[in-house]
């Protein structure tokens, strides 16, 4: 049996809620095609990152800076969701930089000298196209005063709201999603800017998947996108289709981590 993880997107609860019901909808999908090993429910005891390099991998979501760093060539690419909050654009998304509602920043070098949270070094969407943004602005010399890592866009939302840390950059599929279902966790932050686009977050599976089964997985999301009575799952996530994009697509990420070391930007 293989397993199934898709944990980027499920807090608040009613996106754990949708993304359960989307599984469903595609594990029949899979198993309706003759696919074996299809998983009855989603993995919600591994940690978001532990599914990727399982052997028997059927499904997982992953950020772009960890797969076009560390996994290509150790997963397949299946497809890249887009969705419909602000900042996405197709299966691009950038990140809006937060700062204190009173904090008086109102400028991107506003923030130098500042404590700037991350939720990971290792994630696009809070240091890779944060570190884009700013790096041009370093001029060769450490930026801010300190970087707090927090592990997750929420804590670093929190850090912000809390006056631990000043700034912070935040997925903006995460940032509409709290904005929408959990509002009052945002009332004491900002946006001040936006970083570069990039390509968002892939559905990956298994390395030795055959091309039979990636086929099959890419036919049941592009079903799910049609899916009539998916309707309120697809507008409770903001999934408005599913792209299949190449390892070029993502080629981009790497370049905005060069040009920051070109920079010579000296934070996270």
């Amino acid at each position: 049996m293989g397993i199934a993880s898709i944990a980027m997107y499920v807090s608040p609860e009613p996106l754990a809620e949708a993304t359960a019901a989307l599984w469903s909808f595609l594990r029949d999908r899979l198993a309706a095609a003759g696919l074996a090993g299809v998983p009855d429910t989603l993995d919600w005891d591994l940690a978001y990152d532990a599914a990727w390099l399982r052997p028997d991998l059927l499904l997982s979501q992953t950020c772009g800076y960890p797969y076009v760093r560390h996994l290509r060539g150790r997963v397949r690419l299946v497809a890249t969701p887009a969705y419909s909050q602000p900042g996405c654009s197709g299966a691009l998304m950038r990140s809006f930089i937060i700062a204190g509602r009173d904090a008086g920043i109102h400028t991107l070098e506003d923030l130098r000298g500042t404590v700037a949270a991350i939720n990971s070094p290792d994630s696009n969407s809070g240091a890779n196209l944060f570190r884009a943004a700013i790096a041009p602005l370093a001029g060769g010399s450490p930026f801010f005063a300190d970087v707090l890592e927090t592990g997750g866009h929420g804590a670093s939302i929190d850090a912000v709201a809390q006056g631990v840390a000043d700034c912070a950059a935040i997925d903006c599929i995460t940032f509409a999603n709290i904005q929408r279902f959990d509002p009052e966790r945002v009332e004491a932050v900002r946006i001040v800017s936006e970083t570069p686009s990039g390509p968002g977050l892939p559905f990956i599976t298994a390395a030795d998947a055959s091309d039979r089964q990636v086929a099959l997985i890419r036919e049941a999301l592009g079903a799910a996108i049609g899916e009539a009575s998916l309707a309120p799952v697809r507008e409770t996530l903001g999934l408005v289709d599913f792209v299949a994009l190449s390892d070029a697509d993502y080629e981009p990420l790497l370049t905005f981590a060069r040009h920051a070391e070109e920079e010579a930007f000296g934070d996270f």
